[in-house]
């Protein structure tokens, strides 16, 4: 039978079966001796083949992802984190402060889901909080990642109706992500009856979230309607991403690399003719996001 796994806690799965049933399930020992380069060869959102045994089942086979995301292990050096499989969109909760999410990690946020071709929503939250000079800051930041082709809303996770947001995720399976604190767990449970994340202060010494979300888990709004959870990312790797290809995941420079003197060879940096730099100078190509790219392409680190 074909499932769905909804939520890993690392040798369990809760599998969403064919037929609607949960299924409490581990994996037959042979998949995890493949050489597979990732501390979870089997994350929330994958298609698998399982065996029910009662209200259990064993997983037989993992099958092929429409796309994936990840990010870098914290503890195997090479080694990825699958964070989600075969999404239709990756969703980033945004905060101005406590906590602050820098442009450069809504970039490398960006770049991640654009490498595999998964669409972006940019959700600027604490709106209710705001002063005059931070909503025209928000607004800014919101013109220039629209024309980037990421979708963005402005909101307050506080808010009952949240109907903007609804639409958006509706019919769709959506990863939400941000920093511990950017106000997720609570948005999540606005969405939907069926959530009950916990939620946690900020605190107060480091102006930063308590992560209230430990393993990664996919909720059923309804039929089609999927919205996967993860835990609060201090870190987004980019993973095995060639310097030459970086420019191909900054939509506005792929638009443009073809124009350059040496087409897919240039890294936009100190290369003659070339029609991204150019677009950084008529500003075309907004500088913040012309220097996420300069570090991503360095690997000088950008997460925070």
């Amino acid at each position: 039978m074909k499932g769905t796994i909804l939520k890993s806690t690392g040798s369990w799965y809760s599998v969403l079966g064919k037929d609607g049933r949960l299924y409490a399930s581990r994996v037959r020992g042979k998949l995890r001796l493949e050489e597979i380069k990732e501390t979870n060869p089997v994350a929330v959102g994958d298609y698998v083949e399982i065996e029910p045994e009662g209200t259990e089942a064993i997983i037989t086979d993992l099958l092929p992802r429409d796309n994936y995301i990840v990010r870098q292990s914290v503890k195997k050096t090479g080694h990825s984190h699958v964070i989600a499989a075969n999404v239709d969109q990756a969703m980033l909760l945004v905060t101005l402060s406590r906590p602050r999410t820098s442009v450069g990690f809504i970039d490398r946020f960006t770049v991640a889901a654009e490498a595999f071709r998964i669409p972006q929503v940019l959700v600027f939250n604490k709106q209710d909080t705001w002063t005059d000079d931070e909503q025209e800051d928000v607004n800014k930041l919101m013109a220039m990642y629209i024309q980037t082709g990421a979708a963005c809303v402005a909101t307050s996770a506080l808010r009952d109706d949240q109907m903007e947001l609804k639409k958006l995720i509706a019919g769709k399976k959506t990863l939400v992500a941000g920093l511990s604190g950017a106000g997720k767990s609570t948005l999540l449970n606005k969405l939907s009856d069926t959530i009950r994340q916990r939620t946690s202060d900020i605190s107060d010494m480091t102006s930063k979230g308590i992560h209230t979300t430990t393993f990664a888990e996919m909720f059923r709004l309804d039929d089609s309607t999927f919205i996967i959870d993860t835990p609060g990312i201090k870190e987004l790797g980019l993973v095995d991403m060639k310097p030459e290809e970086v420019s191909d995941y900054f939509a506005e420079m792929r638009e443009l690399r073809n124009g350059c003197k040496y087409g897919s060879k240039c890294l936009h940096i100190s290369e003659p003719q070339c029609a991204v730099k150019s677009a950084v100078e008529n500003g075309q190509i907004s500088g913040s996001r012309y220097n996420s790219y300069l570090r991503i392409v360095s690997g000088e680190d950008n997460r925070k």
